[in-house]
């Protein structure tokens, strides 16, 4: 049979719940206003979950679309990373149009989303096989999406084939045993969202009634393998379970575990051979006080690793748990093992995610305030020395007069570059691009430092097309970008080197180069070169004055333009800074 297990029109609803949680999840946080998800049915792409606008919603929901052109259009497709974009410029005019196109006037600009943009991530198993695809449509801000929401797309993408294999999976299940409806609604009940006891309440029923069972408990290992001592019924009540069965049953779980099997006890009937003569007599008087007649004790986990139990329990004088019974609650505690992990997963990546969201936050408050409270003594600082720099003075105070203003200019531009960098590392303040001609930029920059590049013997190059070379950006980051990139060069190339600064235009990039004939940069120190704060580990770089501020700038200016930063080169032999951004429409 095939590792693909279809859903069925009545059978679907469970899987789609959780499908649909996915798309509601690119339509609240990535920024979409329409997401689906398509399963695969034979040579067909069903649309079976649809989130966001409601037209969207009356047109897709349940539409089914040939898998071939589907597949057609992919071939057109640019990869990024498990995500495919087609713009609607690679379309042939003789497209047949499947699907929805929404009615949308675009913006301006290169990056603006067309009506016949499409974005999609195919769904594969773990042997290649396609299971269907997650597709989003819309972007709140009408643009492509840029590394950022490509990254957070990626992560749902993620997500989307998870709950699309474990959705088919189950469903192959419950295929082979009876118990549909359990199997089904562990399935539904499976994302990382929720933890392992609220699946438990919420497939209770479908749990009893599958099994014929009057109650079910769980008891889930802590994080460090030891049993939390607390018991959840189905029902949402605790479970008094005497300590010393609490740990009976730890060790229990970790035997039937190892041995991939599901033991019954019973007055009549014991199948735990885990268990010693005396730990069976203290079940079964246990089960005597709850007036339970049997339970079967199935182990929960994942891997090699055993995570807890499931306990399903029947009255005195029920029929007793068949082969086929005990083969499915097996199969079901794979499920709740996968369900664990995924819930533990998701929590430790949630408070990471909030973590580093809050240190960043704090690391960018922080670089600000500090930056901006030293601004106004400095200033205070540099306006009197300036007095006194027009005072007579003995040339031995002159002297330290000039020292102190070197050092607090210095320091001057070091709080400039933290407010910068605080700046353009700020998620609340978006760029807000135009057309900017690189040319003239680079005309300006060069106009102010070609006295301290004359002075050192440094011979500028300029190489540009004759046509502009025109990207979208903010003029005053992209002037600071080449600002550092320039400075950066001479500062780092000795006497009768040469500086030289290309313009071109590559497919939708406007490309900026800065080649040196400088110290160049080890492969090690590349590695880190954009971190703040970093300094090369070269003596003869350390030897020059600087922050580690200036390159980590340029590398969140160009991010947040959605550009890319490319660096070439070898120790001695100079280097080339290549910043590539969009360039204007």
């Amino acid at each position: 049979m095939s590792e693909r297990a279809w859903l069925g029109a009545d059978a679907a609803s469970p899987a789609v719940d959780a499908l649909t949680l996915i798309a509601e999840g690119v339509t609240r946080v990535a920024g979409f206003r329409v997401a689906t998800v398509g399963l695969v049915r034979g040579n067909e792409l069903e649309t079976v979950a649809v989130a966001g606008d409601d037209e969207a919603r009356s047109a897709l929901l349940g539409a089914r679309t040939p898998l071939d052109s589907i597949l057609a259009e992919l071939e057109l497709a640019e990869h990024w990373g498990p995500l495919r974009f087609v713009p609607h410029e690679s379309l042939p005019v003789d497209l047949q149009v499947w699907g929805w196109v929404p009615d949308l006037l675009p913006l301006e600009g290169p990056d603006a989303w067309h009506p016949m943009d499409a974005l999609c991530a195919p769904l594969h198993s773990g042997s290649g096989e396609m299971l269907g695809m997650l597709s989003m449509d819309l972007p709140d801000d009408g643009r492509r999406p840029g590394p950022e929401a490509q990254r957070v797309l990626a992560a749902y993408a993620d997500q989307a084939t998870r709950a699309a294999l474990l959705a088919l999976e189950r469903e192959q299940l419950a295929e082979q045993v009876r118990l549909a409806s359990a199997a089904r609604q562990i399935v539904r009940d499976a994302p990382a969202q929720l933890g392992v006891e609220e699946v438990l309440a919420a497939s209770a029923d479908a749990l009893m009634q599958g099994f014929r069972a009057v109650g079910a408990w769980l008891q889930i290992f802590a994080d460090d393998g030891l049993g939390t001592g607390r018991l959840v019924a189905a029902d949402g009540t605790q479970v008094a379970l005497p300590g010393r069965l609490v740990r009976t049953a730890e060790r229990s779980a970790r035997a039937s575990w190892a041995a991939q099997r599901v033991d019954v006890v019973s007055r009549e009937h014991l199948q735990a051979p885990a268990l010693s003569a005396r730990e069976t007599s203290e079940i079964v008087d246990f089960l005597d006080e709850i007036r339970v007649g049997s339970l079967l004790f199935v182990p929960i986990g994942a891997a090699h690793e055993a995570l807890g139990n499931l306990v399903l329990t029947r009255l005195a004088g029920a029929p007793g748990w068949t082969a086929a019974e005990r083969e499915a609650a097996l199969d079901i505690g794979h499920d709740l093992g996968r369900v664990v992990l995924n819930a533990r997963s998701f929590e430790r990546e949630h408070r990471m995610v909030e973590e580093l969201r809050a240190l960043d936050s704090y690391k960018g408050r922080l670089i600000a305030t500090v930056s901006h409270e030293l601004k106004n003594p400095l200033t205070a600082i540099v306006g009197h020395l300036e007095i006194l720099q027009d005072e007579p003075t003995d040339p031995a105070v002159s002297a330290s007069v000039d020292a102190i203003d070197r050092g607090a200019r210095r320091l001057a531009r070091v709080a400039d570059d933290l407010l910068l960098l605080a700046k353009v590392g700020d998620p609340d303040h978006p760029v807000v691009p135009r057309p900017v001609d690189l040319a003239d930029v680079v005309a300006d920059v060069l106009a102010l430092q070609e006295h301290s590049l004359t002075r050192k013997g440094i011979e500028v190059v300029v190489e540009k097309p004759e046509e502009p070379v025109v990207a979208m950006a903010e003029a005053e980051e992209i002037e600071r970008l080449v600002t550092n990139l320039v400075s950066n060069a001479g500062k780092y190339t000795p006497s009768g080197g040469r500086v030289t600064v290309c313009l071109a235009v590559e497919g939708d990039e406007a490309v900026l180069e800065c080649t040196d004939t400088g110290l160049g940069i080890s492969a090690e120190d590349q590695e880190q070169l954009f971190q703040e704060f970093f300094r090369s580990t070269n003596p003869l770089a350390l030897a020059q004055p600087g922050t580690g501020l200036g390159l980590s700038i340029v590398h969140r200016i160009v991010s947040r333009h959605g550009g890319r930063t490319e660096v070439e080169s070898r120790l001695g032999e100079g280097s080339t800074f290549r910043v590539r951004l969009p360039v204007a429409g």
